[in-house]
């Protein structure tokens, strides 16, 4: 495959986003005519659910971008199929992490960022079709995708900010067309995903997040609800401060934190919520940004549940009670695992209860950008000027899942930051991406294995892209 498309390929999975929208009703289209798709306000929300739809597969965020790929050269996991037996030895030239996993996500993501791209070129020119806020939602998250997309493929691919910022790393693609994007260096590649959040962040102060406009299924069949599943103003906000951190910005990455963390848009999940019936694993109230995954339930039955065999992922019992500190009060250690009867602990964070009366907002959901994060990233923003701030900002999100402040200090912030973000993050992937970004010579739980000098951090870019891409440097 290659980095770029000629013609826009669209599966609309219809019911991955939210089915309260009577517009996402439509039946999957592929190779959609250019005139047809952008002829309407429909064709271009059909054309955005589309590239959000493809995000869900298990090639991507759907498995191997949270827990799948990135969750075993992160280390997460005890027990996984033996087909990931290489990339635990951060020995990413084997076939089949090569062709099945690395590739695939490297051609699926760029494919996705095609297809957002036609949007994108085509939304200027049909402004006046646009009803309400549409426009500059649409387009707001549009560029935030773009952003979102690039900055996790230079995460995967590119060196570290930590590493190299001059090292040449990725192309960023702002075309559809076949036009063959320069391999720009991780600063570059960072200056043009920031240039696209704020131009993003403009765009959707339309949002009814930012407005309070009150949008309801009758409002233009309720396109404007559910906002957590769409890169909403706030979820940019969130993605501002992630890429700061990432390039060691730290008085931006405070501020974009503390704007989502302020804004008391993101309630903290209640216990209560946790021991009903009505139990809410993925703690979607703190949600910026997630994905609503059809198939989930599929996708957790094969990989967290004894029925998925040799394919699934899950720790012992001493590991729990590691990550955890021994602390069996945590709510996450408390509500977020199952044991099988041979004592191996599953991960239930994506368990789907088969219950008519569990909330639709609970349903399919994976989370990309949580609140936690927001605080984490606050803390590690704050460290070298105000340490009480900072520690203020970790035991915040202790306190929110059961447990007791704890003393933090210079002594002991990299440990106590490491091991509450672990906690909290575990199976969404950003475990390996917080190692990566600080450049760790050791993942914890991968001692034997020196990732810098195997240059673990950074997978290979698909032999294909050399080839359609004359002049591609190595990226390792």
């Amino acid at each position: 495959m290659k980095a770029y498309i000629n013609t826009i390929f669209l599966t609309l999975l219809a019911a991955s986003l939210s089915s309260c929208n009577d517009w996402l009703d439509v039946e999957p289209k592929s190779q959609v005519r250019d005139l047809d798709l952008f002829a309407t306000e429909t064709g271009f929300k059909e054309a955005l659910a589309g590239v959000y739809s493809t995000l869900t597969t298990e090639s991507l965020y759907g498995r191997e971008m949270t827990f799948g790929l990135m969750g075993v050269i992160g280390y997460e996991w005890d027990f996984q199929s033996i087909t990931y037996d290489p990339d635990r030895m951060f020995d990413y030239e084997s076939s089949l992490t090569s062709l099945n996993r690395i590739d695939a996500i490297w051609n699926g993501i760029y494919n996705a960022i095609a297809n957002n791209n036609k949007l994108l070129e085509e939304i200027d020119d049909k402004r006046e079709i646009f009803s309400v806020d549409n426009y500059e939602v649409i387009k707001g998250e549009a560029l935030a995708l773009r952003a979102f997309l690039h900055f996790d493929v230079l995460r995967v691919f590119g060196a570290s900010h930590e590493e190299n910022p001059d090292k040449k790393a990725i192309p960023y693609f702002t075309a559809s067309g076949k036009e063959v994007a320069s391999q720009l260096t991780v600063n570059e590649v960072l200056d043009l995903v920031l240039a696209d959040l704020d131009e993003a962040a403009e765009l959707l102060k339309r949002d009814p997040l930012v407005t309070g406009r009150t949008v309801t299924s009758i409002d233009d069949n309720g396109y404007l609800m559910n906002r957590q599943v769409h890169l909403n103003y706030y979820a940019v906000k969130g993605l501002l401060a992630r890429v700061y951190l990432y390039k060691k910005d730290y008085h931006r990455a405070l501020a974009n934190a503390m704007e989502v963390i302020q804004s008391n848009k993101f309630p903290w999940v209640q216990q209560a919520n946790l021991v009903s019936q009505n139990v809410d694993l993925t703690f979607s109230t703190e949600h910026l940004f997630a994905l609503h995954v059809v198939r989930l339930n599929t996708i957790y039955q094969n990989s967290f549940t004894a029925t998925g065999g040799n394919n699934v992922f899950y720790i012992g019992q001493d590991t729990r009670l590691a990550y955890y500190d021994n602390a069996v009060e945590d709510f996450r250690y408390l509500y977020w695992f199952t044991a099988s009867n041979a004592g191996d602990q599953y991960l239930k964070k994506y368990q789907q209860l088969d219950s008519d009366t569990w909330p639709v907002e609970y349903r399919n959901k994976i989370p990309l950008i949580k609140l936690a994060e927001m605080y984490f990233i606050a803390a590690e923003a704050l460290r070298d000027t105000d340490m009480e701030a900072a520690g203020e900002m970790i035991n915040t999100v202790r306190q929110h899942r059961g447990l007791a402040a704890i003393p933090v200090d210079a002594t002991n912030f990299d440990l106590v930051l490491a091991q509450e973000f672990r906690k909290e993050l575990i199976g969404e992937g950003q475990w390996f991406f917080f190692q990566k970004r600080k450049n760790t010579p050791r993942i914890p739980r991968a001692a034997n294995y020196d990732i810098i000098a195997l240059k673990g951090y950074k997978l290979p870019i698909p032999v294909s892209e050399f080839n359609n891409a004359p002049g591609r440097v190595d990226n390792r």
